[in-house]
């Protein structure tokens, strides 16, 4: 006890300071939260970076795989004209090939 201080007076004072001891615990306590509060939004925007990352890489999957289609279209197509030269050069080859059975029979008739 100070010199001069009664006992009513030391105690308010203690009070006082427990008082504010107990403050200054609560302000603790609410950067602890605050901090914790941060610390929650930080890891919600990793997650959403991850997400839309994910996404990202979804879209760019879609896209290839979309390519992969063009290109297998592209494929059947060249399959498809291919096919149809085949065809035209046969269609051609057996009509040169029917012309000269033709002309070898009128020379046969002019022959004979």
């Amino acid at each position: 006890m100070l010199k001069g201080e009664n006992e009513d007076t030391r105690m308010l004072r203690e009070r006082e300071r427990e008082r504010e001891r107990e403050r200054e615990r609560e302000r603790e306590r609410e950067r602890e939260r605050e901090r914790e509060r941060g610390k929650e939004r930080e890891r919600e925007r990793e997650r959403e970076r991850e997400r839309e990352e994910r996404e990202r890489e979804r879209e760019r999957e879609r896209e290839r795989e979309r390519e992969r289609e063009r290109e297998r279209e592209r494929e059947r197509e060249r399959e498809r004209e291919r096919e149809r030269g085949e065809r035209e050069r046969e269609r051609r080859e057996r009509e040169r090939e029917r012309e000269r059975r033709e002309r070898e029979r009128e020379r046969e008739r002019e022959r004979g």
